[in-house]
């Protein structure tokens, strides 16, 4: 396996696997040459993440949460391929929560997780009859369901000595969840793609922050992931999510290129231009500087 210090310095045919090797996942990956651009891209941004983030501090134990969508599967796709180039020096242990949904299909993750060689951990908890029981009928399911997933996730973490959770959202998640909160919150805040849990004994990581969900479906759809559908939350319509992935949407077709920029927006924040006092203190601004009027007083024309 070699070794290489940068993304850019690998040749297109190294990523179709016919120089150096791959990991197996990609062992049927297309070799084609818009393939290649797009999984260098990519593997670019999770490496920027890591850098603008320090996501790889003192880390050594991953646990990557994989829910059956595309996006978790990208990420660690992704992973395991930076991890095979040298470029990830952390152990990493994939792991879905099968949380009682009907239909699910019990036998998909396991099977592929087992195929391409990663060490992984299948944990049963009913979640979904709680959240059927909890939300009232056209009630919103995504929140508690969110919460008892990452609370379960956070104890997988710990029991299985790992020191972050990796999950795969990405750039649009990170978007939409700040006009959530700027529209029906009242409050800017967006999507960290690095935080520390409120027990202060494990990270939260999102690698696939700089990633365009676009991106990622492409990616998904290249690699033919065995991708399981959710049948609770993405069962739902008109949720205020999907309100704002269209309103992005829209202002992306008609200004090509305003989500970067958005992006790099919430990376450029400029305090003593919003209205929060308890981020700026407003109230140690003071003229320094003798008014006109003083000037005029202290120096009358002749």
């Amino acid at each position: 396996m070699n070794i290489i210090t940068s993304i850019d310095d690998m040749p297109d045919q190294d990523l179709t696997g016919e120089q150096n090797g791959s990991h197996p996942l990609f062992a049927n990956a297309p070799r084609s040459v818009s393939f290649n651009k797009l999984r260098k891209r990519l593997l670019r941004n999770v490496r920027q993440a890591f850098e603008d983030f320090d996501m790889l501090k003192g880390q050594k134990r991953w646990l990557v949460g994989l829910s059956g969508g595309k996006d978790s599967y990208g990420l660690l796709a992704l992973l395991l391929d930076l991890k095979w180039r040298g470029l990830l020096p952390v152990e990493l242990i994939a792991c879905n929560l099968d949380q009682g949904q009907p239909n699910f299909p019990k036998h998909v993750l396991p099977e592929y997780l087992t195929g391409i060689g990663v060490p992984h951990r299948i944990e049963y908890r009913d979640t979904y009859s709680v959240v059927k029981e909890k939300v009232p009928q056209g009630g919103t399911y995504c929140s508690l369901c969110s919460r008892l997933r990452r609370g379960n996730l956070y104890r997988i973490a710990r029991e299985e000595g790992c020191d972050a959770l990796l999950l795969g959202h990405h750039r649009e998640d990170i978007l939409e969840t700040f006009f959530m909160n700027f529209f029906h919150g009242g409050r800017l805040a967006g999507m960290p793609a690095k935080l520390m849990n409120d027990e202060g004994d494990l990270m939260v990581l999102r690698p696939l922050a700089y990633c365009a969900e676009d991106d990622m479906a492409k990616f998904a759809a290249a690699m033919e992931f065995p991708i399981i559908p959710c049948d609770l939350c993405g069962s739902q319509d008109g949720l205020q999510r999907n309100a704002m992935k269209d309103m992005l949407a829209d202002i992306e077709r008609r200004m090509p290129g305003r989500k970067d920029v958005m992006l790099r927006a919430l990376a450029h924040v400029n305090p003593s231009h919003l209205l929060d006092p308890k981020l700026f203190d407003f109230s140690a601004l003071a003229v320094t500087e003798p008014s006109h009027q003083e000037r005029r007083e202290a120096h009358p024309p002749l």
